[in-house]
């Protein structure tokens, strides 16, 4: 793994918990998880399937509330903020990248990749400016005008990444990146994703089930009974 950098934090929680009721009985997700991310630092979160990655995640980008803790970003606490300041908050400090791209059928990648711009009232002109130059960052400068079923899967998710960085966010949160992509394509976007962190210093965490991915991160933690810590190498 790479050395991380010591910055300052840009995204945490503590003691945060999410308890679901099934029936009768109360399922623990997550425990009271104490995790943080400095500027410019990657880290993988892994885990078997249902250990609740995903709705890490979720809770860490403000897209679900926790029923314990609370998650920071920049030192500012989620739970202080009306829905509209989360929302806002979620836009130009938070990016988010899915195993499904998302993007929005009817409109080109340029248009997909100006939306978080527009919704953060940026002018129009300025917006097709700085997706323009995002899109070409991620190599898609001949495929602006290009709607999502024109584009391979591998440019679909360049696109996703393009609009997850276009605000120039703190953190992107990203949750099975390469899952539907073969490993040629999956490298790529890992390398695109590198290229980006040192280029931008934004900082990223992504839940993988991809070991070539996670081992190229600065931290691999692992998530199992609710509780989130370091990966331990496998004995000899």
């Amino acid at each position: 793994m790479n050395q991380k950098p010591m910055q300052l934090e840009v995204l945490s929680c503590r003691q945060l918990s999410k308890t679901y009721t099934q029936g009768p009985q109360d399922v623990v997700v997550l425990d009271n998880v104490d995790f943080a991310v400095a500027a410019g630092e990657k880290v993988a979160i892994v885990g078997a399937s249902g250990a609740g990655k995903s709705t890490l995640l979720n809770l860490l980008g403000g897209l679900d509330k926790p029923s314990g803790g609370e998650v920071l970003v920049r030192g500012q606490a989620f739970s202080s903020l009306t829905d509209n300041q989360r929302g806002a908050i979620r836009n130009s400090d938070l990016g988010f990248v899915y195993q499904f791209h998302h993007l929005l059928g009817e409109f080109t990648a340029l248009e997909n990749v100006c939306m978080p711009l527009l919704i953060g009232k940026v002018t129009p002109a300025t917006a097709r400016q700085r997706a323009t130059e995002m899109l070409a960052l991620v190599g898609l400068a001949p495929r602006l005008s290009h709607k999502p079923a024109e584009l391979s899967g591998g440019e679909r998710q360049r696109v996703a990444i393009a609009r997850a960085l276009v605000n120039r966010p703190a953190c992107v949160l990203m949750d099975e990146p390469t899952g539907n992509l073969d490993s040629h394509t999956a490298q790529s976007i890992q390398r695109l994703m590198d290229d980006l962190n040192r280029e931008l210093n934004t900082s990223f965490i992504v839940v993988t089930h991809d070991e070539r991915f996670a081992s190229n991160m600065h931290r691999v933690l692992h998530l199992e009974n609710g509780c989130l810590g370091a990966r331990h190498p496998a004995p000899a």
